[in-house]
Order: structure tokens, then sequence, then C-alpha cells
């Protein structure tokens, strides 16, 4: 049975104080600047206005962090609802703008969260391979950010980094200094609407392969400056 405690989070709003969602991303934008000396390429790619949903490959728990320097607009993003358990980090977080997603399934109220985020015309940030991967390959993706392009209308923007590898190695859980490349590509647009105001399934998988291809070309720009 779940109890009251266990559900409090997911029940939690997308309210986010102005005043200290600016306090502490300015600590997060002295630590990626200081740190990690990071480093943005494409930035202009990503729209000044209306909603727009940023899509990074993932491999490090920074990833989180340091994509933010990609804007500076206001953004919210899901995390694993397991960051949660701890009230502290949990409310870190949430201050930051993130919303807990369960992982093992589709995950309606996320959804419906992201969503909300969208129609008002905020950025969202969603990592499309779900978790956090290893290697250069961008293998697979899954299929969220091109169904909220297409129930939203937002763009996609695939977002790539390199030297987070470095940052966080494999096995550790310290972040180190090191440098890091942020690559923004051009946004993709959401899928058309049938005449019926319908976006087709096949125009969904679509999307997300042209998504997936978009974060390798980005992900093998970055791991090239990476290695300049």
């Amino acid at each position: 049975m779940t109890t009251e405690a266990e559900t409090a989070p997911r029940a939690a709003t997308l309210g986010v104080s102005d005043a200290m969602y600016r306090r502490l991303r300015g600590v997060v934008h002295g630590i990626n600047r200081v740190c990690w000396r990071v480093e943005v390429h494409g930035a202009e790619h990503v729209p000044a206005s209306g909603p727009v949903i940023l899509a990074p490959v993932h491999r490090t728990i920074v990833d989180f962090f340091v994509v933010s320097e990609v804007t500076p607009r206001k953004i919210f993003y899901m995390a694993k609802e397991e960051i949660w358990r701890s009230p502290y980090l949990g409310s870190l977080v949430g201050s930051l703008g993130a919303f807990p997603v369960h992982r093992s399934g589709t995950d309606r109220l996320a959804l419906d969260r992201a969503q909300t985020v969208l129609n008002r015309g905020d950025v969202l940030i969603l990592f499309p391979e779900g978790t956090r991967r290893q290697g250069p390959v961008v293998a697979e993706i899954l299929e969220g950010a091109p169904f909220l392009a297409a129930r939203t209308g937002a763009p996609v923007v695939p977002i790539a980094l390199s030297g987070t590898d470095r940052v966080v190695p494999p096995g550790s859980t310290v972040p180190r200094p090191a440098k890091i490349h942020v690559v923004v590509g051009p946004p993709l647009p959401p899928p058309e609407r049938s005449e019926r105001g319908r976006v087709p399934r096949h125009q969904v998988h679509a999307m997300g392969e042209a998504l997936r291809a978009a974060l390798q070309e980005q992900y093998d720009r970055a791991r090239e400056l990476d290695r300049r």
C-alpha cells in the first residue's frame, strides 16, 4: 500500500519560487563556470520564447546542472523519483524546477506535468535516453519528447555534452574539475497534424528517429571538440 508520505512528492505543484530559483541558478552557474569551465556552442538554436523541449544526451549526474547553461530562461525538468527519498535533495532539485518521474513504466502524472510546463510556454528538459548511458553511441531513445512535441507543438532541441565522463568517471560519485563542451543543434519541428487534428503514430516514431540521429551528430561534434 502506498502511504501519504510516499505520494506527497508526486503531488507537489509545479510552482517554483522565482527568488529561490534565481539564487540557486546563480550558484549552479558559478559551479559550471569555475569547476567545469562549461563552453556552450550553438546556444542561438534555443528559442528565446515559447514552449521548447531541450533533449540532451545523458551520461552523468552533472548533466542536469550543465545543460541549464544553454538558455537564461527558467527551466523545468523530469528527474527520477528516487531523488525525493531524500527530503533535502528532493527539496533542492524541486527548487531548481524538477519534478519526479517514475521510470518503470508510463508515468501519466509526470507527462501531465510536462505538458503543463509546455502549454504555458516554458522550457522543459527531458533526457530522451531515459537514464544514464555509457559510450559514444546514442543507440536508442524513448518517445516521450516526440510525444510531448506532438501534443503541445513544442520544438525539440538536441543537445550533446562532452567531458562529463571526466567530471564523474565510471564508478565515481564525487565530481572532479574538468572542461565540458555543450553543443546545441538546430531545433526539430513537431510532427504535423492531420486534417482531423491528430498526429499519426508513425510520425511520432519518425521524429524519434530524427531526434536520435540529431543527438548522435551533435554528440560526435562535442566529442571532437573535447579531443582538441
